[in-house]
């Protein structure tokens, strides 16, 4: 499977020359603010200036990702085809890899024809090759990160000594590096390896003391030195304010106002050059805090289209439009929901750990804004729970029966 799924995610690369991005906005489309990133840090310029120009040191975006495209650069070029090949290769073997843990939980909590089905439309699945293929973004990683933490937590029920605990607070402090909103599910996921060691009488308080020492270690020297930089206390991004003002204000129907980013407005460029970025960014959640204190019943019905776009779809036009462009999105979402429904009937021990994660990673998303690939670092167990609702609505025909009715006949 495994294979399979990297072989055609690199096909795909090649045939539709997804590693040919753009030279418009001096390479912008190459990996955005991580791209920049990247570049500075490559060129010795330290983790520095997210958009354009040089606008000094930034918490923009959390480490891991643009370090690695910084080491891209640094060998391949920066910018170049080349770089874009061995990115996009790498995001490749992160989704192609994730078929592992997919097949290991779905074999776990379901059974094998869950597992293979599962695992086998991950890797052939063109959305899923799409979001791999196309952007040099962290999300591969974030979701093969995220689908062994949940397999790690599954399995250190049954687990004994501290390798399962460092590894889990080992995986906890890499995520968060890499993407801070996977952090919404970190306390439903320690909760529940204590509920399920404690409710067969394992002991747990050494192992998570040592989970959340590691966890703290890891995280600890960028928080460090994002405190020596800004003079502040800042957890991994500095940004969360400024992305709340671009999902809330005046103007705002529920989806990312990009042409208020400073990317894309000029005006706002020169005020983040000119306050710095700790001062812009609490500026820009001023404004945002503001507008939602005054209009609460708004900012409710925001954060309702919030959340019906990120289980069916962004509006695309027209409502038939919308529709038809998002009908296989929204059929996935109520499959999924399916599945997790006939789980939780059933009492299947995975199924709260899948409703705590439904519930919990898209908060984050709600009260700010939507983009569609923020789902995809939860579509492993998305799909697993897809593939069981199916087969519970559509079980497959007991064959000792139709055997028995055959003779009959």
């Amino acid at each position: 499977m495994v294979l399979v799924a990297l072989m055609l995610r690199i096909g795909y690369m090649v045939i539709a020359h997804t590693y040919r991005f753009k030279a418009v906005d001096d390479h912008f489309g190459f990996g955005f603010e991580m791209g920049r990133i990247g570049r500075s840090l490559a060129l010795g310029g330290g983790f520095s200036n997210p958009f354009h120009g040089i606008t000094g040191p930034t918490a923009w975006e959390p480490p891991v990702y643009p370090f690695l495209i910084s080491g891209v650069f640094k060998l391949f070029g920066i910018y170049s085809q080349t770089s874009a090949v061995v990115l996009l290769t790498f995001n490749s073997l992160c989704s192609a890899l994730t078929c592992i843990p997919i097949f290991s939980i779905a074999k776990r909590c379901f059974d094998g024809r869950v597992a293979a089905w599962s695992s086998w439309a991950w890797a052939l699945l063109p959305p899923i090759i799409f979001w791999t293929t196309r952007y040099v973004w962290e999300t591969s990683l974030a979701t093969l990160l995220l689908a062994v933490i949940f397999w790690l937590a599954l399995a250190m029920e049954s687990q004994d000594g501290v390798m399962s605990w460092l590894g889990f607070g080992v995986l906890w402090g890499v995520a968060a590096l890499t993407n801070t909103a996977l952090l919404s599910f970190l306390p439903a996921s320690g909760i529940w390896v204590w509920y399920r060691r404690a409710k067969y009488g394992r002991r747990s308080l050494v192992g998570v003391l040592i989970a959340t020492v590691i966890f703290v270690a890891g995280v600890t020297p960028w928080i460090a030195r994002d405190y020596r930089v800004f003079g502040q206390f800042i957890f991994i991004r500095s940004n969360l304010g400024a992305e709340l003002r671009l999902g809330n204000g005046s103007g705002a129907n529920g989806t990312w106002m990009d042409y208020l980013h400073p990317t894309k407005n000029v005006e706002q460029f020169d005020l983040y050059r000119q306050m710095g970025e700790i001062g812009y960014v609490a500026e820009r959640k001023s404004q945002a805090l503001d507008f939602i204190w005054d209009n609460s019943s708004r900012f409710a019905i925001l954060c309702f289209k919030r959340f019906a776009y990120f289980w069916a779809g962004l509006p695309r036009g027209t409502v038939a439009q919308t529709i038809l462009a998002n009908a296989l999105y929204f059929l996935s979402s109520l499959l999924a929901i399916v599945g997790l429904a006939r789980a939780l009937q059933k009492r299947l021990p995975v199924a709260w750990l899948m409703f705590w994660l439904l519930v919990l990673y898209p908060l984050p998303y709600y009260i700010t804004f939507v983009l569609p690939r923020y789902r995809h670092p939860i579509e492993p167990e998305l799909l697993m729970l897809i593939v069981y609702g199916i087969f519970e609505i559509f079980p497959a025909n007991d064959q000792r029966g139709v055997s028995a009715r055959a003779l009959g006949s």
